[in-house]
């Protein structure tokens, strides 16, 4: 994919200029070497040391440098890269680049490169629908220039709305796909997929949830997408961002969930990632329920929810021909995944623990099993974008065997 690669990142201003560190970090995990462009704006947010630090490389900030322009130079620099790739890309930056202008290291470059550029561009949903933004980003377009997002979403602005940085892990996607982009094993086919938590209201103000993230599900969500298929993402409440080109459905229950699940069908692949709450209250208050005068606790009945997993597993005419579950467990991990395999009925099933210690929920890295038909099959520990790509490359694979 980009092992190999050279990635030229240009860091300009803006709040979401943290993000590119991470990019960076998922861009080296994935074996491309970086290196970097700071603009002066973009370094009131993020320092060259921590750029650096996460490149292993120099980090270039001034256009009049005698020492850099005598090792390297700012043609040199415009070309000895694969993609040039901006992040955030603010509206000024854009307006340099679709009007040719050269006033700093950042924008020579671009007008000097002879290589192709994305750009992930960040802004207030106001700048992002000024006609003037819209103009130079048709200009940009027509120029070749690719662009990932942006997507609607609180800013630090306190605004809501379309300019949020599309996700590391999107970004990343989309640097992938630039150097795999007719690789696309899973066209055509629909893929079903269940992330988050499940809200279980007690009444007006309480419910019972979990520690459950949602970031495996999403990026399960993102790398099939990745490889073509037609992605439907049935979220519980997250604080992510949907991926680009995934039709996101938000619920809040276990029973809000299997109704969007079954609307969503028919599908060819489901991925059951979410952490689906197994009971609810029998009976919640209208009201807040209230402290008694003794400080007694109140008695709470429950009942066991829907079993989404089991349901899409037996679901008859409309089941999906792929259908994987989770195992979320915090002992006799390996055991507790056969013994859910059997009782579910779906085809496989990726088991983790999720011991408090491991910090598998909430966290960004994953150890999984995967029991298939071919036995148990234990994955080493990585990132959970690189769990979701693995497990997509296998889907593809499976059924890819099947035709």
């Amino acid at each position: 994919m980009i092992a190999g690669k050279s990635i030229l990142l240009v860091v300009t201003g803006g709040i979401a200029a943290y993000k590119s560190l991470e990019l960076i970090r998922r861009l080296r995990d994935s074996g491309a070497s970086v290196r970097a462009i700071l603009t002066k704006s973009g370094a009131e947010f993020v320092t060259p040391l921590s750029v650096s630090a996460l490149t292993g490389e120099k980090t270039f900030v001034e256009l009049f440098s005698l020492t850099d322009e005598t090792e390297i130079g700012h043609i040199q620099l415009s070309r000895q890269s694969d993609l040039i790739v901006v992040v955030p890309a603010s509206a000024d930056f854009m307006a340099k680049m679709a009007h040719g202008r050269a006033d700093d290291l950042a924008s020579t470059v671009m007008l000097a490169t002879d290589k192709d550029v994305l750009l992930a561009p960040a802004m207030n949903v106001r700048m992002w629908d000024h006609p003037a933004t819209q103009e130079n980003l048709a200009t940009l377009a027509q120029r070749g220039v690719r662009i990932i997002g942006p997507n609607e979403g609180s800013m630090a602005c306190g605004e809501f709305g379309m300019g949020r940085m599309a996700e590391p892990n999107e970004i990343l996607s989309a640097i992938k796909n630039y150097f795999t982009p007719t690789e696309a094993p899973l066209a055509g086919l629909k893929a079903l997929i269940t992330a988050g938590p499940t809200h279980e209201a007690l009444d007006p103000v309480r419910y019972i949830a979990n520690h459950s993230s949602g970031k495996q599900g999403y990026a399960i969500a993102n790398a099939m997408k990745s490889l073509g298929a037609d992605v439907t993402l049935v979220s519980g409440p997250t604080q992510l961002s949907t991926p680009s080109g995934v039709n996101l459905v938000p619920v809040t229950s276990a029973r809000d969930m299997l109704a969007a699940c079954q609307k969503a069908l028919p599908a060819d692949i489901a991925i059951c990632a979410a952490a689906v709450a197994d009971w609810r209250i029998a009976e919640q208050s209208n009201q807040k329920i209230k402290k008694t005068s003794g400080n007694e606790a109140p008695t709470l009945s429950f009942v066991q929810n829907p079993d989404i997993l089991a349901t899409l597993s037996k679901q008859g005419p409309k089941r999906p021909g792929l259908v994987i579950g989770f195992a979320a467990e915090t002992e006799n991990v390996e055991n507790n995944a056969k013994s859910k395999l059997e009782r579910k009925g779906c085809d496989w099933i990726l088991a983790n623990d999720v011991s408090p210690t491991t910090g598998t929920f909430g966290g960004d890295n994953n150890t999984l099993l995967l029991i298939d038909e071919t036995g148990i099959d234990h994955w080493a520990k990585m990132t959970k974008d690189a769990a979701a790509e693995k497990l997509s490359r296998r889907i593809a694979d499976k059924l890819k065997l099947n035709t």
